[in-house]
């Protein structure tokens, strides 16, 4: 990337830290894998249960592969269950977790975290339980406010986690969000995190580069 542009973007990254910790919730900027994942370690030092949420960009850090590698028996993945009930099980895990791991759909300038679910259970996560929750997010989520979120969602995120899971949506189709009614519909939950009451109890990690979507 051309290094006039890196910089606005770094300037970005800055300003919108800036803005999550008037929030009440810590940001970090790193710009290598290695970077992320020596992070994530000082971070999770001694816990005892990791639970995350569904997440391309989790996957596309080398997160998950992390967690699984050095985390054995410590890491509940929903990957690993054989049937639905197991799955459920590990979502109610997440909530007496001592780190929730997932991303967000954006994020905007002022600091607020805004995120559209399916069953909800990512969301709930991320307002309640885990005694802290890490977000893994690529400087591609930054937006400038809250309307601008909704937009990203609606012609990004949502379209193409659709395409992705193979739902019977029209977004799926046409490219972006038509406030459908299909039993497949994902964007059930909008929920957008404005402040913290537990001073850092989420943190969101910024990593250098385009992630999920």
């Amino acid at each position: 990337m051309d290094s006039n542009l890196q910089k606005i973007i770094d300037l970005r990254v800055e300003k919108t830290i800036k803005a999550l910790e008037k929030n009440c919730m810590k940001g970090y900027y790193v710009k290598s894998q290695a970077e992320l994942l020596s992070l994530i370690d000082s971070l999770i030092s001694g816990d005892k249960l990791i639970t995350a949420g569904g997440s391309m960009t989790l996957n596309e850090t080398g997160v998950i592969q992390h967690l699984h590698d050095k985390y054995d028996g410590i890491f509940a993945d929903r990957a690993d269950c054989s049937c639905p009930e197991e799955i459920g099980e590990v979502y109610r895990k997440a909530f007496i977790s001592n780190t929730y791991f997932a991303s967000t759909n954006a994020v905007t300038e002022n600091g607020e975290l805004y995120n559209i679910d399916g069953n909800g259970n990512r969301v709930s996560a991320m307002i309640f339980g885990p005694e802290q929750v890490i977000l893994v997010v690529g400087t591609n989520k930054i937006v400038p406010d809250l309307e601008a979120a909704k937009t990203r969602l609606q012609k990004i995120a949502c379209p193409a986690n659709t395409a992705r899971l193979d739902c019977d949506t029209p977004c799926k189709v046409v490219g972006e969000c038509q406030n459908c009614h299909s039993p497949a519909r994902i964007c059930c939950s909008y929920v957008t995190l404005a402040q913290q009451r537990k001073k850092d109890r989420i943190k969101v990690i910024f990593v250098k580069g385009n992630y999920g979507y």
